[in-house]
């Protein structure tokens, strides 16, 4: 189950910067855990599918899974070989920008030792470092 977009009103993009913290998909609105990215990263459509897999894995397809990113950006490159010139490269893939503080899955229906353990798990199968962040109760 690859992530990209259905179509998209640009083919080709430039690459960009990621400046700053999150300011959207910061906060866990649907379920009770998440998993917060700490580094800036273009997160591609394989690295998060390889993420939940190995999550929905872990907690034996139990509980509600949320992904709070989707890959919308094309990554264009070069064949290897090819002289400079000729135009950008064909689209090779889709990423997800990811800025520090973006929570990238969240979880519920599960409980927090076994949430704790998967979201690691999730986490280790992405090139970047992240952290477990859990819902505060509201009294």
């Amino acid at each position: 189950m690859a992530f990209s977009p259905k179509r998209v009103k640009h083919r080709k993009v430039q690459r960009g910067r990621i400046k700053g913290e999150a300011t959207r998909c910061n906060n866990i609105d649907f379920g009770d855990y998440a998993l917060v990215s700490l580094e800036p990263f273009l997160l591609t459509n394989r690295q998060i599918e390889a993420a939940r897999v190995a999550l929905n894995r872990k907690i034996k397809r139990g509980g509600k899974l949320w992904i709070r990113v989707f890959p919308d950006k094309p990554y264009s490159k070069k064949p290897a070989e090819v002289r400079m010139g000729g135009g950008k490269g064909a689209p090779e893939y889709w990423v997800a920008v990811v800025k520090p503080g973006t929570i990238i899955f969240e979880l519920a229906g599960v409980d927090k030792n076994l949430a704790e353990q998967a979201m690691t798990l999730a986490g280790s199968k992405l090139p970047f470092k992240t952290r477990f962040a859990e819902q505060i109760q509201a009294d």
